[in-house]
């Protein structure tokens, strides 16, 4: 059996409150909107009941932010994309900030199990003035499990459509792409945190947030498989490799929380739910 879920997600800005509603079909949902920092910040933890998806699953995700609301949605576990018999297996999320609007998307890794034919989708639309932070993680197999990933292919895909695109195509035969020193070098896990606006940064705003990243990767012990970026004036982008997926999670908490503080002078209130 398979599943084609969906879930639209809505913040609006009401009475100095974001509040937020949503409607879905299949399993696919989220848990009580909580405010631990103020009625202003809407936290939110989706959630998926089967716990992963195999060949012919479809999950689409929307999440739209009104002008004003600010939304910071996670996961409470790992997306997981199973072995599948020919179908892909695809995760579509598409987000839409207006006007002064903001967006934490701080979803938990995705694992590519052997023998799985997948796709990770993520799509957005800012409108001016409208800022977002969020994250991608991959994880290659469980390496600690001894189940490797060896066979099967997984896309990532993020874009801001006419202003950033990133995509890849990981095939577990192209060993090149896998093992290569210009290649992923070994490492099991490729994550990347990312700074999008509506409008464009500011040169200064644009070198603060590259200097914030800078100081947390100078001291964090994958500095070396790591680096940041900004490939034009919307963007800012962190990419680290790394042999697990722990060690690059806490790199991007650390660059989030650096982000948060200095680009929008909130003090990081991490999610509950990562501490459970």
């Amino acid at each position: 059996m398979t599943w084609h879920a969906n879930l639209d997600i809505n913040y609006a800005f009401e009475a100095n409150r974001t509040v937020a509603r949503y409607a879905h079909t299949g399993p696919l949902r989220i848990l009580q909107s909580l405010y631990p920092e103020g009625d202003a910040i809407c936290h939110n933890v989706l959630v998926h009941p089967p716990g992963g998806l195999v060949g012919g699953d479809t999950l689409d995700i929307t999440v739209d932010v009104g002008e004003g609301a600010h939304g910071l949605i996670t996961t409470p576990g790992a997306t997981r994309f199973y072995k599948s018999l020919g179908e892909l297996a695809l995760q579509r999320t598409r987000v839409n900030l207006q006007s002064n609007a903001r967006l934490e998307w701080l979803p938990l890794e995705a694992i590519a199990y052997a023998g799985c034919q997948a796709e990770n989708r993520l799509s957005m639309q800012l409108a001016p003035s409208a800022e977002m932070i969020g994250w991608d993680t991959t994880a290659l197999g469980l390496p600690n499990a001894n189940l490797p990933f060896d066979t099967g292919t997984f896309t990532q895909h993020l874009e801001m459509p006419g202003v950033w695109i990133e995509r890849g195509r990981i095939d577990a035969s192209d060993d090149k792409l896998l093992n290569s020193p210009l290649g992923f070098a070994g490492h099991k896990c490729l994550a990347s945190i990312f700074f999008a606006t509506g409008s464009a940064l500011t040169r200064e705003r644009r070198e603060q947030a590259l200097d914030e990243a800078r100081v947390v990767l100078n001291a964090h012990p994958l500095k070396l498989t790591s680096g940041a970026t900004s490939p034009n004036d919307h963007v800012v982008v962190v990419r680290v490799l790394a042999p697990l997926v722990e060690p690059a999670v806490s790199l991007l908490k650390q660059v989030w929380a650096a982000w948060r503080q200095e680009l929008w002078q909130i003090k990081s209130n991490a999610p509950r739910i990562w501490a459970m």
